[in-house]
């Protein structure tokens, strides 16, 4: 069994870590960090939504202890 929820995050937090990793390796990034630090804040609050949520996801509690 499968939490949408879980992927919609996961799937969230994949997304928001393509974009920062990109505008880490924009030449942009050189000139100003403001973007990537922006895009970093964005992933990090998507690895947090999707951390909370697996605290209380029943499916995910069953997945880990399936192995």
């Amino acid at each position: 069994m499968d939490c949408l929820k879980c992927k919609d995050l996961s799937g969230a937090l994949e997304s928001r870590h393509t974009q920062y990793v990109e505008a880490r390796s924009s030449a942009y990034y050189h000139v100003s960090t403001e973007l990537a630090a922006k895009k970093n804040v964005d992933m990090e609050r998507a690895r947090y939504d999707l951390q909370e949520h697996r605290a209380v996801c029943a499916s995910y509690a069953e997945r880990k202890l399936l192995g």
